[in-house]
């Protein structure tokens, strides 16, 4: 077989899906559709209709473009048939269905942000980051029934910086993404379409004997709740959990102030101190102009930071616009 042979349906929303699909344009692969959310409702009314980046770029590249509401709809599954792939190509997408997925010759492979098993689900790259991991990666395999469980074909690791956030892991490993799903094409098409794969449960059982197996981590959808600050923890642990959320979708905790008013703090950028925490996990402290919160063992320094309304702002900024500091705190 040669790449030629390849008929590739992509299957993709967001700009991180984007890097890929470029990818396999500039190395002239075959795409013969493309699959992505509908627009999106924006604007104060909704009156404005989103297209999703993956469907701009593929209009600007001249293919054609699918939207399904439903996976299951029986008139685009009509329609995606009607394209004879003979592979399918998915990345930052929505959970399929067997009738889609199974539907290729070739079957359909997902890159996921993530060194599977760890980190099965919607937010790889913001939990890995959360839970201070200095390694995440990047993986290719089958989609099967079950989410991010399928047999693995390819893995690509990338190193976390300890000072690096969520924007900065996206972006590598959107790059990343990029060149692991060239390199899979390059292993189906030498393959003839069935390259070597792994079970995740056998590459768990390789892991062990190389000692680097751990308990499973997962990366479940972020919602408003889940990104609200515990500062009844280590220092390290928030400092952690504000990163693996900023820029988007933002850590955020309640300040309140010497009149207990309450107003939402979104907090972007910390910084570790080995100052012991002082006034009370939650305490807002003020020192020579740097602002530090107490956690369980240390006080973090805030770096950046934007109450509810207003625009984000460094911690100078912020201050200055503060009164009566010594009686603020956040909970």
């Amino acid at each position: 077989m040669n790449k030629d042979d390849l008929r590739i349906v992509f299957m993709g929303t967001p700009e991180f899906a984007v890097e890929t699909l470029k990818a396999l344009i500039d190395n002239h692969y075959n795409v013969v559709a493309v699959v992505t959310q509908p627009d999106k409702p924006v604007g104060r009314h909704g009156s404005v209709l989103q297209p999703s980046a993956v469907k701009q770029y593929a209009l600007e590249q001249g293919l054609p473009v699918l939207q399904p509401e439903k996976m299951k709809d029986p008139a685009f599954v009509e329609a995606l048939r009607g394209y004879q792939a003979n592979l399918q190509v998915v990345v930052a997408f929505r959970m399929l269905p067997e009738v889609v997925w199974a539907m290729p010759e070739y079957g359909t492979f997902n890159v996921h942000a993530a060194l599977l098993p760890q980190y099965r689900g919607a937010a790889p790259i913001n939990w890995a980051v959360i839970n201070g991991e200095t390694r995440t990666g990047v993986t290719t395999f089958f989609l099967d029934h079950d989410i991010d469980t399928g047999r693995i074909i390819e893995q690509m690791p990338f190193d976390i910086p300890d000072d690096a956030d969520v924007e900065y892991v996206y972006d590598g490993l959107m790059h990343l993404g990029a060149t692991i799903c060239l390199s899979t094409l390059d292993k189906i098409v030498a393959a003839d379409g069935h390259p070597q794969t792994i079970s995740q449960e056998e590459l768990s059982i390789v892991n062990s004997q190389l000692s680097i197996s751990e308990a499973l981590k997962l990366a479940p959808k972020l919602f408003k709740e889940t990104c609200q600050i515990a500062w009844n923890q280590p220092a390290k642990r928030v400092y952690d959990f504000v990163r693996g959320l900023s820029p988007v979708p933002g850590a955020w905790t309640t300040l309140r102030d010497a009149d207990g008013k309450d107003t939402v703090l979104k907090i972007y950028k910390t910084t570790k101190t080995d100052m012991p925490a002082q006034g009370g996990v939650g305490q807002v402290i003020i020192d020579k102009r740097h602002l530090y919160i107490a956690c369980s063992d240390h006080l973090l320094q805030i770096d950046e930071l934007q109450l509810s309304g207003k625009k984000r702002m460094d911690a100078a900024a912020f201050l200055n616009g503060l009164k009566n500091f010594q009686n603020y705190s956040v909970i």
